[in-house]
Order: structure tokens, then C-alpha cells, then sequence
């Protein structure tokens, strides 16, 4: 990749400072993709957030990008909590603006970054939900032929995201070249464009099985594709499409209105480390960056065993 170029002049900057922010979007996002290597879906989350900075930012009475100063940012901070969203939504739109000013200043566009000296709202730490073996079995058992149109397929779905812990966006890319079924064993592609090796139990591989010998030819009739878990159109099975089968068998078994496909992912790490499992063993199976983003599952092992303390010991 060719060396940056060196930084503008202050007359330079000057001159591009006059520019609406708006117009530089499509170039950060390029920038974003290209050299920091982000995923299509936070690419989509960046632009979503910042179209409704600039929506926003529209309404006010200056279009000029070096305007940006932080009573601005704070009106905008303000404006997204009148809107009653989350802190954890609201700091997320903070860090999309953050990157998104960071980039002006690396490409010489401004000459300082104001938006770095606003603090991020301060977050709870909230303990993912996570469900017990026995409803993960339940879950897994839930397709049935009298009701479902490709429960075989849907079976393979649940058994393989509970078995790796991939998130619903990495089983989603999954391809029948990603699969190793003889070693047990698939490639998957995660955030940043990682790729990492997870591994498939017997039950997972059966599952996985059945479904391409008996329900993926009638889907796959129609299109020569190589998704692993294609829809009834031949396509590949999106994330949404993921998110919702998830959501269906689990209202069907009784499991907990906030189960999602990130559900069996947190299921998934917790019971490996209540099984004994290393949490740097857990972090790698899961993706992580970070050791800090998987310890948060040391803390929901710890919290069940205090419940359990509590409701069995005679003075718990």
C-alpha cells in the first residue's frame, strides 16, 4: 500500500474545513474497508450511525466540517438521549463520529480532532444471557417435520452454532469448501476478516450430514451455490434469516424472550469454562481480539454458581 501522503498545510486545511462532513463518508468507509479491514456489517452499522449524525447535523445553522466544535457534539449527544436509546446504542453512534473525525484529521481535512474529548456515556456491565444444557437440548430439538418446511436444515443450523460459538454473520458465509466433516472440522471467517478453525462433535457432523443428503439438494436445485445453509430461494441463508429461526424455536421450547443466535454463542463459552476449559483456549475458539472481552464470561460462571449456592445451601 502507497505511504500516506504528508500532512496539509494550515491553508490547506482552511480550505477543505469550509466542506459539509457528509461528502467525506463514502471515502471513509473506503478506508475503513480497505486499510483497516472491516466487516461488511460494522461497515453498515458506521454508516447507518453517522447518515444520522449528518441527518442531524443538516438541521443545524453551519454545514462547515471545521464548525464541529464540542458544544455541537454535545447537542447531538443530548438529541440521541431524547430519543430514549440505550447507553450502550448512544456510545456506539460516539465511537462511529470518533473514527469518522479521526480519519479527517489523517487525511489532513481538519487539523485537530474536537470529538476525542468527549467522554463515552458510562455503561453497566450487563451478564449475557445464557441458557442452561438442558434447554440448549430442548433448542436443538425443537425442528420437527410436522412443522417445519427444512427442519433438517435448521437442526444442522442450531447444532453448529451451539457446537463452535460462531456468530449468526460467520455461519451465514460459511461454504461447503469451509467444511472438513472427515476431521471435524470447519474454517470460518470473522470480524476484521480473521480466520480461525472451529471444531464439529459427532452430533454436529451427523446433523450436518443428514441435512446435505437429504433436504440441501432440493434447495440447491435451482442455483449452483456453494453456501452451506441455503434458503428456500437457493440463496444463502442470511443473518436475519438466522436470527429469526433462532428466535422461533426458542419461543417454541419456552427459553427466555432475549435469545438470539449471540444467545448459544454465550452459551457456548460459559459451558466451556465450566467445564474446566482455559478462558485463553475459550478466547481463541471464540474470535477474540481481546482476553478482556472473554472474561465477561468468567463472571456469568461465577454468578450461576452463587445462585446455585443460594438456592441449595441451607443457609445460602
Amino acid at each position: 500500500m502507497p505511504p500516506r501522503k504528508k500532512p496539509r498545510s494550515a491553508a490547506a486545511v482552511a480550505a477543505t474545513g469550509g466542506q459539509n462532513p457528509a461528502q467525506y463518508l463514502t471515502s471513509f468507509l473506503q478506508y475503513l474497508e480497505v486499510e483497516c479491514g472491516m466487516s461488511a456489517n460494522t461497515l453498515s452499522a458506521y454508516r447507518s450511525d453517522l447518515v444520522q449524525f449528518f441527518t442531524w447535523y443538516a438541521t443545524q445553522r453551519t454545514v462547515r466540517v471545521a464548525d464541529v466544535d464540542l458544544k455541537l457534539l454535545t447537542g447531538y449527544l443530548q438529541h440521541l438521549n431524547e430519543r430514549q436509546l440505550a447507553p450502550t446504542t448512544v456510545s456506539r453512534h460516539l465511537v462511529a463520529i470518533k473514527m469518522f473525525f479521526r480519519y479527517l484529521v489523517l487525511e489532513g481535512i481538519l487539523l485537530q480532532n474536537v470529538v476525542d474529548l468527549l467522554n463515552s456515556p458510562k455503561l453497566w456491565q450487563y451478564l449475557p444471557t445464557v441458557l442452561s444444557p438442558g434447554m440448549v437440548d430442548k433448542l436443538l430439538a425443537a425442528p420437527q417435520g410436522e412443522f417445519d418446511r427444512y427442519p433438517r436444515r435448521d437442526r444442522a443450523l442450531l447444532a453448529l452454532l451451539y457446537a463452535t460459538g460462531c456468530r449468526a454473520s460467520e455461519v451465514s458465509d460459511l461454504t461447503l469448501s469451509d467444511l472438513h466433516l472427515d476431521e471435524n472440522f470447519a474454517r470460518c471467517v470473522g470480524k476484521g476478516n480473521k480466520e480461525r478453525i472451529v471444531s464439529l462433535n459427532p452430533l454436529t457432523v451427523a446433523a450436518i450430514q443428514t441435512y446435505l443428503e437429504q433436504e440441501r439438494p432440493e434447495l440447491a436445485q435451482f442455483r449452483d451455490a456453494d453456501w452451506l445453509f441455503m434458503s428456500r430461494s437457493g440463496g444463502g441463508l442470511s443473518r436475519i434469516s438466522i436470527w429469526r429461526l433462532v428466535k422461533r424455536y426458542a419461543a417454541r421450547v419456552g427459553a427466555s424472550q432475549r435469545v438470539s443466535p449471540h444467545t448459544l454463542r454465550h452459551s457456548f463459552a460459559t459451558h466451556l469454562l465450566a467445564g474446566g476449559a482455559d478462558i485463553r483456549a475459550v478466547q481463541e475458539l471464540l474470535g477474540h481480539a481481546s482476553i478482556s472481552t472473554t472474561q465477561i464470561y468468567t463472571q456469568v460462571e461465577h454468578s450461576r454458581l452463587k445462585a446455585v449456592h443460594r438456592a441449595c445451601h441451607p443457609r445460602g
